[in-house]
């Protein structure tokens, strides 16, 4: 894999938006992903992510979503969402998230080696409700959400979705109730979306992350395996490449 490099993006709203990419050892073509942060910026976990991505053959660009109120490189320390992230949490909406949501995919299909109508979204937490929103917005060819808080928000968009979306949850956790998955599952099913929704029953929210006290081996590997699966049916890869596996499990169920 190549060395990955930021690039600053010009955003309709005149702004200008960090985006952190990496890249497959590959001349093209490739397939795209637009890869969406957590509440703590792009930070150390959702680079690793990109590499990770990047390996199994996608060219991939992580937006700094919050690039309107906090300055570029901003990384939020997990313990701080309360007190620091917050406020940018609060600061986004739809609207400017679409922009930003364009601006990457413009970005990815101006690149050579990408394959234009195979551009997918993969995101986390914050990231699983944006990618819920990039797959009503944009013309991609598969999405992917773990653990999207606030998605049931966004579920009259479920009619707008251009492409089959992946959904995991984690069964403990106490942040996304029953409820408010059954919300938006039954949009998506109401609405005729192709979709998968899968609940590991052992995993909290979270559990992906090797960063977070909430991280869960085993759930990680079955949810990424499933990930990298799903990809490659809706997106393809570089032949060859299988992409890297999260951290090796440590603990039992």
């Amino acid at each position: 894999m190549s060395d990955p490099t930021f690039v600053t993006l010009s955003v309709a709203d005149g702004t200008e938006m960090r985006a952190y990419t990496a890249f497959p050892d590959s001349t093209g073509p490739v397939p795209g992903l637009i890869l969406l942060q957590e509440a703590f910026g792009v930070n150390h976990h959702i680079r690793s992510v990109a590499d990770r991505l990047a390996q199994a053959g996608y060219a991939v660009i992580a937006p700094e979503l919050f690039h309107r109120t906090a300055t570029p490189g901003l990384e939020i320390a997990y313990s701080d969402f309360a007190t620091v992230a917050i406020p940018h949490y609060g600061a986004i909406d739809s609207e400017g998230l679409t922009a930003d949501l364009q601006a990457s995919y413009d970005w990815l299909t101006s690149q050579a080696l990408v394959v234009a109508d195979k551009i997918g979204s993969v995101g986390f937490c914050l990231g699983g409700r944006v990618s819920f929103l990039a797959n009503a917005v944009l013309p991609l060819a598969a999405a992917v959400s773990y653990y999207g808080g606030g998605t049931h928000l966004l579920k009259d968009r479920a009619k707008d979705l251009h492409a089959p979306q992946l959904f995991f949850w984690g069964g403990l956790d106490a942040h996304i109730g029953k409820e408010m998955v059954a919300e938006v599952v039954d949009a998506v099913a109401a609405a005729g979306k192709p979709y998968i929704n899968t609940v590991i029953s052992y995993a909290d929210h979270g559990f992906y992350c090797d960063e977070r006290p909430s991280y869960h081996p085993q759930a990680a590997a079955e949810a990424w395996g499933m990930t990298l699966a799903f990809l490659k049916e809706k997106l393809g890869a570089v032949a060859g490449l299988g992409g890297a596996s999260p951290p090796a499990p440590s603990a039992s169920y």
